[in-house]
């Protein structure tokens, strides 16, 4: 074996693995049994010292057939215990082995080195080594610590350098070693970064040297990710642009506000090229810091992974502004630069295509609208939806081929993935780009294209409100032909009532037929709320109170299944709405939306406050700027489908089986918010989309502001209603117009049976020959509003001019609001809607004549 040198030697004072206490312990008994021997007397002691000799006579008989079978060694080392203790003391790092007491058990010749302890010196341990640094010997303190409580740590010191010495860098590590020699030790290492760490130093300076140079170069540089984040720019082209460059830190400037207009998408919507790298010459403007442009000429470099996602760009900026003598000194140049930024500044989307209609230059509005740019490999047709691609190449062929083109085409572009809004649609123009001879270079086609999305978006919301209107009109005309016929099987049912006698077989019948009519007169009146023709009582509510009403009777609505969450806002704004309607748009919506949820799940009913300000993020549904109260009831359900979302208001349209709903509900919902002056949004997540599936209606109704002179009003106490008389007979001349003959005999026989002389008139004119024939005999003009000839409004006009007196009563099935508007201002009336009893009738005419008697 090679002899060790002394820079190779180890301390191991665990080497011997005996215990000096065992050998005291063995040496002590021997003493005590000779001495015991020696105090029995030579006799007495004959037995007992063979006996003894025996016993260590089979031991060492033992020791010998032990040591011959293997099973003990005597100062003859274990080959594998060697050959670990030989890599140990011939490893790269130093090593060490203390004991609690801070004696050093054991360590290699590499610690011995790095702690500077001479081949035959004591070598210390590490805590007792760095004591004259403070951070150092705060390091090490940790290092015992963390060994003291079971951990193993690691730490880097710095070994600051002296004349002698240069600047050391040590990688300390401590761990539990368990027991040595019968004594709790702990393992220290030492490792030497010095070398490391001048290797990164030097890099670094390296580095520093290389940003200084692309800092201070005569071009300027930089590098964004695909969402636009710039990560490095120099600083010549942040002094070209007038900013500090503090300003391009992490959260500041990106590349949007650099690149003014749409030229950012030329540089972050690049059509992908798996795997490989894109390099694109593009002349754009700069957007300087003070606003004015800075013409520039950019060489764009981006790398694609294997799946197509872009990483981050490298950009070489080459300034073309005049004031760097370029194009103030070359016109050609001059007008390429001003070329550059008419095209690339237009709102309008260009682009070239060679005769295989594969793109070759494109502005950057094109980039935007169809993510792809100049030199991108790809066709343009392959850039639109798969429906719109054989139209746009039927297009395109004859202006590929040099002939005349056929005609804009219009397109629907696919959504954006995890988009959630549809596509955005687009207009093309095409146009041949050869010249006489038919040779252009490359380009055979220039292609332009206008986003119409937002005049598509304006024409479907103009087509349904269209739509809307007119099923409202013939709604509200089929209600109030429906209210004519209910009005006389109403009128007529109570007449057989009242002389009928309830042991009579047909009273029963009757019932019946007044209960049905009743029933239809209440589905009329949803129609007429849709069509917002029906009688509103608005008041100034507080929607904390009304909720708070509504709770109890919606958890009985919606049942065990469905969790009912209601979330009021705070210091909700009053509104004015006619209380009945609201709670009936609450109750339709929290119905729905419990048959939408058959196997259980939440509604959430929330209340809030929208400034004018924060009208803005619901101006898609058409809330104006303006401050409002808004309801929203979602649901967890299973959503609406996309393709019967605009169909949801119309009258009778339902998804529910026959005979589980009339369709009447979203209608009526629509109908009395319209009325109340709010505005309705809703959003659906069907199941077939991803993400949860369920449905979120939106009510906003205005803030009631009261104006100063009502506000007085409303502090004054309000006039109890006068009972509704229960005498129904009277007398007097009522004269009644109504050009429905069976809702004008039907009135006639009914109020000339309560006492009244009843005079009846088909139209407005006949109404007023026979005013001119009974003169000032008639006490009460009850009139229908819609009549051929003359209608109601009419008829009261001129009912003022000869007898402003006279007291009148229209009778409509539409609102009181359909007609007031073409009344003469001040003009007193009393209205009776269609459909009505006879009690309500009678009620009506007698409080109307009873108020000056």
């Amino acid at each position: 074996m090679a002899e060790r040198t002394p820079d190779d030697v180890a301390l191991d004072r665990a080497a011997g693995g005996g215990s000096i206490r065992l050998v005291l312990m063995v040496a002590l008994a021997l003493v005590g049994a000779v001495l015991s021997l020696l105090l029995l007397g030579r006799d007495k002691a004959d037995p007992w010292i063979i006996g003894l000799l025996t016993a260590l006579a089979v031991a060492g008989v033992f020791a010998l057939f032990a040591f011959a079978a293997g099973l003990l060694r005597f100062g003859v080392p274990d080959a594998g215990d060697e050959l670990a203790r030989r890599i140990v003391d011939t490893a790269g790092d130093g090593l060490a082995i203390v004991d609690p007491l801070g004696r050093v058990l054991y360590a290699n010749a590499r610690y011995r080195a790095l702690t500077a302890t001479a081949p035959d010196g004591e070598p210390r341990p590490v805590e007792r080594l760095f004591t004259a640094d403070p951070d150092v010997s705060e390091a090490v303190y940790r290092l015992a610590q963390g060994v003291r409580e079971g951990r193993s740590l690691a730490e880097e010191i710095r070994l600051p350098g002296t004349a002698d010495e240069p600047t050391r860098w040590l990688k300390l590590a401590a761990r539990p070693a368990g027991t040595v020699g019968g004594a709790r030790a702990a393992i220290w290492t030492i490792a030497d970064l010095t070398r490391e760490r001048e290797r990164q130093e030097t890099a670094f300076l390296e580095l520093q040297h290389a940003i200084d140079y692309l800092d201070h170069a005569p071009a300027g540089f930089f590098s964004a990710d695909a969402d636009g984040a710039i990560h490095y720019i120099n600083a010549t082209l942040v002094d070209w642009l007038g900013y500090d460059l503090a300003e391009f830190g992490p959260g500041g400037l990106s590349l949007a506000d650099i690149v003014p207009g749409a030229g950012a998408s030329l540089l972050t919507r690049l059509v992908a090229v798996p795997g490989q790298e894109r390099t694109e010459r593009i002349d754009l403007d700069l957007r300087r810091k003070n606003g004015q442009t800075l013409p520039v000429r950019i060489w764009h470099r981006v790398s694609f992974s294997a799946d197509g996602v872009p990483g981050a760009s490298r950009t070489l900026v080459v300034n073309r502004s005049g004031e760097q003598g370029n194009s103030a000194a070359d016109p050609l140049r001059a007008a390429e630069v001003r070329f550059a930024r008419f095209f690339h500044n237009s709102p309008i989307a260009i682009a070239t295509l060679d005769r295989t209609g594969r793109l070759v230059q494109a502005n950057a509005m094109f980039a935007r609208l169809f993510g792809g740019e100049a030199g991108a490999p790809r066709a343009f047709a392959d850039l639109v939806g798969e429906a719109g691609r054989a139209p746009l190449q039927a297009a395109l062929a004859p202006v590929l081929e040099g002939r005349a083109p056929s005609g804009p085409v219009d397109i629907a572009l696919p959504a954006p993935a995890g988009a959630k809004e549809g596509g955005r649609s687009v207009r093309i123009y095409a146009a041949g780009a050869q010249d006489g001879a038919g040779e252009s270079g490359n380009e055979a086609a220039i292609v332009y294209a206008i986003d119409t999305s937002e005049q598509r978006a304006l024409e479907a919301q103009f087509a349904q409100s269209q739509k809307m209107q007119a099923i409202g009109q013939l709604a509200g005309g089929v209600a109030h032909d429906f209210n004519n016929v209910l009005t006389a099987i109403i009128g007529y049912s109570d007449l057989l009532l009242a002389n009928g006698r309830q042991t009579d077989p047909s009273f029963h019948d009757i019932m019946q037929i007044k209960q049905n009519a009743n029933r239809a007169a209440a589905l009329v009146g949803q129609l007429l709320a849709f069509s917002r023709r029906q009688t509103l009582r608005p008041q100034v509510l507080n929607l904390g109170d009304v909720m708070s009403e509504l709770s109890m009777l919606l958890r009985r609505l919606l049942g065990e299944r469905v969790k009912l969450e209601v979330k009021e806002g705070r210091d909700l704004w009053p509104v004015e709405a006619d209380l009945s309607q609201l709670e009936q748009v609450i109750v339709n919506l929290a119905v729905n939306a419990r048959d939408a949820m058959p196997d259980g799940g939440t509604l959430t009913i929330r209340t809030a406050n929208v400034t004018a300000a924060d009208a803005a993020a619901y101006a898609e549904a058409g809330l104006a700027a303006a401050d409002h109260v808004l309801i929203e009831v979602a649901d967890t359900g299973t959503g609406i489908p996309p393709d019967i979302l605009d169909k949801i208001f119309e009258p009778f349209f339902s998804t529910k089986e026959v005979g589980k709903g009339t369709g009447l509900g979203l209608s009526t919902v629509y109908g009395i918010v319209q009325q109340t002056g709010g505005t309705l949004q809703v959003e659906s997540r069907a199941a077939s989309a991803a993400g949860p599936t369920g449905t979120t209606f939106r009510v906003f109704l205005p803030r009631h502001v009261p104006k100063p002179e009502k506000a007085g009003k409303a502090a004054e106490p309000a006039a109890e209603t006068p009972a509704r008389p229960t005498d129904l007979t009277g007398r007097g001349t009522l004269l009644l117009v109504e050009d429905e003959e069976s809702v004008r005999a039907f009135a006639a026989r009914a109020l000339a049976s309560r006492g009244y002389q009843v005079l009846e008139a088909g139209s407005g004119l006949e109404a007023l020959d026979v005013l001119a024939e009974h003169g000032g005999t008639v006490d009460l003009v009850l009139s229908d509003v819609v009549m051929p000839e003359m209608d109601g409004p009419s008829l009261l006009k001129a009912l003022r001019t000869s007898y402003p007196d006279i007291k009148v009563i229209f009778m409509s099935g539409y609102a009181e609001e359909a007609f007031a508007r073409n009344l003469p201002e001040g003009a007193a009336f009393g209205f009776l809607p269609k459909p009505f009893s006879l009690k309500q009738l009678i009620e009506a005419v007698k409080q109307a004549l009873g108020r000056d008697m």
